[in-house]
């Protein structure tokens, strides 16, 4: 596995910063998009096992985020952010040209993959959306909404903090442990990305018909962040190739709990499904 970080300007002058997990003989790649308040190198062990299974990864810091520039936990509007993700598309396609291709989300994350493939309907191979933010789980402050409706008109910019509860994250003390010691991982949230997020996942929430390429859908059961009962509707409502995986008893990082090496076999399968499925596509 070769390690590579590498930036991109945003259009608005932000540095943004990625990372390249380059499989030795890569048969597809796996395009990142991590959660609210953490970074990409917090899954390095992911992209550890699924480079040794032929699939590159790469991903990086949204803006306001780890290593990127910009107001801790901002953006101005959604659409920016699905911007970010197209560019980081066009990256997989410079160094993986032909290549399968493959969105990843997690948490918020999961939320702007939907979305992305609904609203921009991208040439590529599939998504796998993990505990994406399509409802919350818990029910927010009706204190915070109103501040941050009121602030979304007065002052975008007006940050608080987004009240996740780290213990809520996994089941294992050491991944909470380390969450909370890591100086790239905040809990801020501007009134402009809390609005725009709370009113993207209840467009998600209220969505059906089709959806443009195969998708995974993971939950865990015991998900106190985000909802997996609005996970499990959600692809009750979507019409195509749709999976829904809920991983009993799991907690919001499905990928750092117990049954962490089960489900990434299990990605890993359905990958290399959808990967053999753009092959044949190409024979015939």
């Amino acid at each position: 596995m070769q390690e590579t970080e590498f930036n991109w300007q945003t259009s608005d002058g932000l540095n943004i910063y990625a990372k390249e997990w380059k499989a030795r003989e890569p048969q597809g790649v796996i395009c990142l998009v991590h959660g609210l308040g953490e970074h990409v190198n917090r899954y390095a062990h992911l992209a550890r096992f699924f480079t040794g299974r032929g699939f590159s990864v790469i991903g990086y810091d949204r803006r306001g985020h780890g290593r990127s520039a910009g107001l801790r936990g901002h953006t101005p509007d959604a659409e920016t952010l699905l911007d970010e993700v197209a560019k980081l598309l066009i990256e997989a396609e410079i160094r993986y040209r032909a290549r399968p291709v493959f969105l990843y989300g997690q948490s918020q994350g999961g939320q702007l993959v939907l979305a992305y493939a609904l609203k921009r309907h991208p040439n590529i191979q599939g998504i796998i959306a993990s505990s994406p933010w399509i409802r919350l789980s818990f029910e927010p402050s009706p204190v915070m909404i109103a501040l941050g409706k009121l602030m979304h008109r007065l002052h975008p910019t007006f940050t608080q903090s987004n009240g996740l509860n780290p213990s809520h994250l996994s089941r294992n003390p050491q991944v909470v442990k380390a969450y909370q010691e890591d100086p790239l991982v905040h809990d801020r949230i501007t009134a402009a990305t809390g609005i725009a997020m709370l009113r993207q996942s209840h467009w998600l929430d209220g969505y059906s018909g089709a959806f443009p390429v195969p998708l995974l859908l993971m939950h865990g059961s015991a998900d106190k962040i985000t909802s997996p009962e609005a996970s499990r509707a959600l692809a009750g409502r979507l019409e195509g190739n749709v999976t829904f995986k809920l991983w009993d008893g799991a907690y919001h990082e499905i990928h750092n709990e117990d049954i962490q090496e089960q489900a990434f076999e299990y990605v890993l399968g359905w990958l290399e499904k959808h990967r053999q499925l753009k092959k044949l596509g190409k024979e015939l």
